[in-house]
């Protein structure tokens, strides 16, 4: 029988390469979509849920029974914002949800994407990076039978999927036609999206050694 993951951030560059990881894995029987608008992708595996307040799932208690992962890859930019505000959103909306899956599912993996430079010590000078290992080190506590952060660096953005910052597009158009070039002088610091959610499937399946996970360990991951 194959896995039911949840994931979130769907309509996000991250969040859709997973999601059509997941489409394309056998392993994976069905998803469950938590967003705040559709996707717009039909497809037999699907279940979407549109969703606008993602710091009250509450009455979500018996939906997300039964799931075996959780694939959070929902986030925003801290550009612009107050630590105050990002923390709200990065830190409290994940671990609301995070806090009631565990009760839930003690048996589920939790997969939570952060980035290359997430600070564990939560004393750093960079406000998202206190942020995110803050969040980090928060999930870490939780009762999950597995969980596993992602630290990416580069990620380019295949099977048309495009970046929601215009700026990003710009810079991952621009690159794409050299990605073979820099995937073969730097084998292991160049990742797809595609690699990032087939690694994220591999860990539920199989798990792997370490549990902060970066370019490198996808690439051993989508290997093996």
């Amino acid at each position: 029988m194959g896995k039911k993951v949840i994931i979130t951030g769907a309509t996000g560059m991250v969040g859709k390469g997973v999601l059509l990881a997941c489409l394309a894995s056998d392993e994976i029987e069905s998803i469950l979509l938590l967003n705040r608008s559709s996707i717009d992708i039909e497809n037999k595996k699907i279940t979407e849920i549109i969703h606008k307040d993602f710091q009250n799932f509450s009455t979500f208690f018996e939906v997300f029974k039964g799931y075996d992962a959780c694939y959070f890859c929902l986030g925003v930019s801290s550009f612009r914002m107050k630590e105050k505000e990002y923390n709200e959103i990065t830190y409290k909306t994940t671990l609301h949800l995070a806090k009631l899956l565990s009760n839930v599912n003690p048996e589920m993996s939790f997969c939570y994407v952060s980035g290359t430079g997430t600070d564990s010590s939560e004393k750093g000078k960079s406000m998202w990076a206190r942020v995110k290992g803050k969040t980090e080190n928060a999930i870490f506590k939780l009762p999950f039978k597995s969980a596993f952060m992602f630290r990416p660096g580069f990620i380019q953005p295949v099977d048309g999927i495009k970046s929601k910052t215009s700026l990003y597009s710009s810079i991952y158009t621009i690159i794409g036609p050299f990605y073979p070039f820099l995937k073969w002088i730097n084998p292991k610091g160049m990742i797809t999206t595609d690699d990032l959610g087939r690694a994220m499937i591999k860990t539920t399946l199989d798990g792997y050694d370490e549990t902060i996970i970066y370019n490198k360990d996808i690439v051993v991951l989508n290997s093996n």
